[in-house]
């Protein structure tokens, strides 16, 4: 078994900065650019461009298989795209430094499907992670759960990242953690973390999940990340950085933690590597290396 299995979102991300205030019935001069993103191949492409090995399943439209397919191969990812009966997924981000919002069109990664991962895949690899953005949509919780638990037997580390809040708040908490529980690695920023919990604390936050998950990492922009494991909460400050667009900077710190953690390190170690790769995030403008 060798590198990372991801299963998730691809996603057309269209890249607004105003270069002013947002003026009201009436046009706003901005840069915009048009970028291939989504949460798990993003972090797909940080983790190839690290040497770690990644392969990525995920659905796009039909149109675009061949475009997706080629922008990945080009970072590195081995691509196993599905072509899907929808349009590509689409987010417009509004980006004013570290301000942004996102107007989301999920379109075909809601076709993605746990029955897209067999056991020959799992045997290929150490390490599955699979994004929030997938479990929306019909009822497969009972299916999700199955394919976690397919590869924890198959000896594989197991991570998941809700991907946005807007996935935490549409699944409900209570589902999410039910068809999440026992990963050995969740991923979330403050206020997924909040959402899930109930808890303002960022750190009784990261604690509560912990009793759900092996280790846990919120976090939490220019003030850094938490992590914790069983009761244990661990403070990892950011790295400075001259912010252009925080765009896929949950993305990258998750890769770094993730290969860190495939490279042996110790969960301390893991934060500090995925701190580094976020703060290179941030000082470009797209979520991708």
């Amino acid at each position: 078994m060798s590198g990372v299995l991801a299963l998730g979102d691809v996603i057309d991300d269209v890249i607004v900065r105003p270069l002013g205030p947002i003026a009201a019935d009436t046009d706003t001069p901005s840069a915009i650019e048009r970028i291939a993103g989504g949460s798990a191949a993003n972090t797909a492409c940080w983790l190839a461009g690290l040497g770690v090995p990644t392969t990525l399943v995920a659905t796009v439209g039909a149109a675009d298989v061949d475009r997706h397919g080629a922008a990945l191969a080009a970072r590195g990812v081995v691509p196993r795209l599905t072509a899907g009966d929808r349009s590509t997924g689409t987010i417009v981000v509004i980006s004013q430094g570290e301000a942004r919002a996102m107007l989301t069109d999920r379109g075909a990664n809601a076709l993605t499907a746990p029955e897209d991962v067999d056991d020959a895949l799992l045997a290929a690899h150490r390490l599955l992670l699979v994004t929030g953005h997938v479990f929306g949509g019909e009822d497969r919780d009972a299916r999700w759960h199955a394919l976690l638990e397919r590869a924890r037997d198959a000896g594989l580390i197991t991570a998941v990242a809700p991907g946005s809040a807007a996935v935490v708040a549409d699944l409900g908490p209570e589902r999410f953690l039910a068809l999440t529980r026992g990963a050995d690695v969740l991923l979330a920023g403050a206020e997924e973390a909040r959402l899930l919990t109930g808890l303002e604390d960022p750190a009784d936050a990261a604690r509560a999940l912990a009793a759900h998950h092996g280790l846990v990492a919120v976090t939490l922009g220019r003030e850094g990340s938490l992590l914790a494991r069983g009761g244990d909460v661990r403070h990892v400050p950011a790295l400075p950085a001259d912010v252009v667009d925080v765009t896929g900077a949950g993305d990258a710190y998750a890769a770094g933690l993730l290969a860190a953690l495939l490279a042996g390190e110790d969960d301390g170690g893991a934060g500090a590597a995925g701190a580094a790769l976020a703060a290179r995030a941030v000082s470009r403008v797209g979520a991708r290396p």
